[in-house]
């Protein structure tokens, strides 16, 4: 999508007392079934955390290292946070969940067995008299042209026809070894450095400030948390960093975003 398109645009009342709450880049199955699980739980904890608080809750893509949905079959594993999520949204709390680049293959079956819609692009969303653009950042701002090139094929709905034509054993196998190899599974703590002007989403943020006024830009994929950078006069942005070093989300109480970190 270029800057100059209009987004998606999506209305929220948040009552008073509430808050909206954003967490992206869990990457749930790396690097090994252990930490995976240990992880998971303690998002289920900050999940149990902010539910009585919460308005809306939002999943900003890589929630999950690796996810493809056959129609008949679903990764294994992960229960523990769809069962919460679950919950939550019997118990009428919205979750809105955004594809990243590594659960982009994700179709119906948030929607059809939880209740959560997913989303593909950047969408604004109206909060109050408040202009929010939420996205998970993959592929915006310039340059990484091999990504980009990658992510029209891994999207190509004859791609992904083939690649459900594979035995799910197979083709999760195939999945999972690359997954070991991913930047989650092999970035260590404190390696991912500010780049300042050349902050890729950033510039992408300002970009968009040019043509479509936000009054914040929220983001994940960048796996470094980053609180509040100047994107105009009156505008910010966020990204929400990673759970596997950070575990850090943000808050928004109608007038401002908080990024915090949970220790839960």
């Amino acid at each position: 999508m270029s800057t100059t398109d209009s987004y998606p645009t999506q209305t929220l009342t948040l009552p008073e007392g509430k808050k909206i709450y954003f967490a992206s880049d869990f990457h749930l199955g790396v690097p090994n079934a252990v930490s995976s699980r240990n992880r998971e739980a303690k998002i289920v904890r900050w999940l149990e955390s902010i539910q009585d608080s919460a308005h809306a809750i939002f999943m900003v893509g890589d929630i999950f290292d690796f996810w493809f949905e056959y129609k008949y079959v679903v990764p294994k594993g992960f229960l523990r946070l769809q069962g919460k999520l679950a919950e939550l949204t019997d118990g009428g709390t919205p979750v809105f969940f955004f594809t990243g680049n590594h659960d982009m293959w994700m179709f119906n079956y948030f929607k059809e067995e939880l209740g959560i819609p997913v989303l593909r692009e950047p969408t604004t969303f109206i909060v109050n008299n408040k202009k929010l653009l939420v996205g998970h950042g993959d592929g915006l701002g310039p340059g990484d042209y091999k990504y980009k090139f990658l992510k029209k094929i891994f999207a190509n709905p004859l791609c992904q026809w083939l690649f459900a034509r594979i035995h799910p054993n197979l083709g999760m196998g195939i999945a999972n070894a690359w997954s070991q190899s991913s930047r989650a599974a092999s970035t260590k703590k404190g390696e991912e450095k500010f780049m300042g002007d050349d902050e890729w989403i950033w510039s992408y943020c300002k970009e968009v400030e040019q043509q479509q006024h936000h009054d914040f830009y929220i983001f994940g994929h960048r796996h470094l948390p980053l609180d509040n950078l100047p994107v105009g006069e009156n505008a910010t942005y966020t990204n929400l960093g990673e759970w596997i070093h950070h575990c850090t989300y943000a808050s928004f109480d109608g007038k401002k975003i908080n990024l915090e970190v949970f220790t839960g």
